[in-house]
């Protein structure tokens, strides 16, 4: 059913890892299996049922050519360097070779401990699972960059946490798990022999033609910086906050990783978290730009060594790249928000614009998924729905005049420039207010709310008859959300 692995980790990085085996569940059962991803890897599904599937996706039963292995890794974690993490959960079964010569992960996540789990029992509890399940698939449906989700299969056994849970297991599919802490790790324990090893590594992995660069090293932070640059943006545009963006969990080929305390903002507030241990907003929304920055500063530190060892004088240049983080994620951002506001491309005064349009929607606390989509509907003649988020009919008019003048500027129609909108402006996306009822359904024995919602994220932008409530604000009186690390 699944194709021969390969092991290019294994066999090139001999010693940097830790040899590790699934926990076999006592009674594999699969709750989802995503088939179109199986296609995109080309996994051959035709003669595979339920159960094989559960065994393989449990870690009961290892695909043909595993070599399953733990990575460590260092990182730092709201600011302090912890010198010794790791996968303390998580299983790299070896990779799949897409038809297209694509290369990806195929991980465990909650298949038991590791070396790496550091007291911890290794398992995972089966909301925490079907979230990230859910949220990596939403985002994927949304072109955010993302790791992806090819099964979630339930082991049958109890994971206790603050209580007990229903324990299951996720298969995570990434273009690899390199992570920043990655790099940390060898470049505090093992020196630049190691780190340029990891490097080159990483270059023929995920750029290859970058090892043609007069020093590939540097040319590999150039690359990591645009790409997280570009990826924040994105998680920005969408309201999404990531709540624990510690350098072992940011992934250099520029994909989301971990969604652990993650949640997606309903009214604005630049300040938004939702983390529980975030305790002082370290991750708050409006904070993901400069903690990015931060990251890509502690990634070139790590890799100062393999970029010293080809020409001493590019470190400096490797300062440079730092220092230019803040206009290249202003460039993406910008890009972003005029793709969202329907604006041409480089309006004279668009930053002062969307300065004072965020301003404006945590005054008067509006939706920030809901908003985009109202003013679309503003450019086709329908302001209702604006007017539905805002405490009074006329709360922005001046903000919506200045923007409406913009659009008139650009000579494109109305309809043209609404239609533009609704391809980059979800409709729908993990709500707070509907994915908890649903996690906590499933895990009482209930897999079909979730089954419902996880159908309408899949399709974010096309709006249907029936799934209004999808798109609605949770509740203005609501207590504050809280999410957890789960997975």
């Amino acid at each position: 059913m699944v194709s021969t692995l390969d092991n290019s980790f294994y066999d090139r990085m001999e010693g940097l890892f830790a040899p590790a085996e699934a926990m076999k569940p006592s009674a594999p059962r699969l709750l989802v299996f995503n088939r179109r991803l199986a296609h995109r890897l080309g996994i051959d599904v035709t003669h595979a049922g339920d159960d094989e599937f559960a065994r393989i996706f449990s870690g009961q039963e290892m695909p043909e050519g595993s070599g399953p292995i733990a990575l460590p890794y260092a990182g730092h974690q709201f600011g302090h360097f912890s010198p010794q993490l790791g996968d303390g959960r998580a299983l790299l079964l070896g990779e799949i070779i897409a038809p297209d010569g694509a290369r990806f992960d195929i991980q465990l996540k909650g298949s038991g401990p590791t070396p790496f789990s550091r007291g911890g029992d290794g398992k995972a509890a089966m909301g925490p699972v079907l979230r990230e399940y859910l949220v990596s698939e939403a985002m994927a449906a949304m072109g955010v960059p993302t790791t992806r989700s090819l099964a979630a299969v339930a082991t049958g056994d109890v994971v206790q946490r603050e209580r007990a849970h229903p324990g299951a297991v996720l298969t995570r599919v990434a273009s690899s798990h390199i992570r920043v802490g990655t790099f940390q790790f060898f470049a505090a324990h093992f020196g630049v022999d190691h780190v340029v090893k990891l490097s080159n590594y990483t270059i023929w992995r995920h750029w290859p033609k970058l090892a043609e660069a007069p020093n590939p090293h540097l040319a590999m932070l150039d690359r990591v910086i645009g790409l997280q640059c570009e990826l924040i943006a994105h998680w920005m545009g969408v309201g999404f906050i990531h709540g624990v963006m510690n350098t072992d969990n940011v992934a250099v080929s520029g994909e989301t990783l971990d969604y652990g305390p993650c949640a997606f903002m309903d009214r604005f507030a630049a300040n938004t978290v939702f983390s529980s241990i975030d305790t002082h907003g370290r991750y708050a929304y409006g904070r993901q730009p400069q903690i990015m920055h931060w990251n890509m500063a502690r990634f070139a530190e790590a890799l100062l060594p393999a970029i010293h060892s080809v020409s001493p004088d590019d470190v400096e240049a490797a300062k440079a790249l730092v220092d230019a983080i803040p206009g290249r994620f202003r460039a993406h951002w910008a890009s972003r928000m005029r793709a969202k506001l329907g604006l041409a491309e480089g309006g004279a005064d668009d930053r002062a614009l969307v300065d004072d349009l965020f301003a404006e929607l945590e005054m008067h606390s509006v939706d920030f998924t809901s908003f985009f989509c109202a003013l679309a509907m503003l450019l086709r003649g329908d302001g209702a729905r604006l007017e539905q988020l805002l405490p009074t009919p006329d709360a922005m008019a001046p903000w919506v005049a200045r923007w409406w003048e913009h659009i008139e500027s650009d000579g494109v129609s109305p309809l043209a420039r609404a239609d533009a909108m609704d391809a980059v402006n979800p409709l729908y996306i993990p709500r707070n207010h509907i994915i908890e009822p649903a996690l906590e359904a499933a895990e009482a024995g209930d897999i079909g709310p979730w089954r419902e919602f996880l159908a309408v994220v899949q399709q974010p932008f096309v709006e249907r008859p029936g799934l209004e409530r999808f798109a609605e604000p949770g509740p203005i009186d609501a207590a504050p959300y809280r999410t957890f690390c789960g997975t």
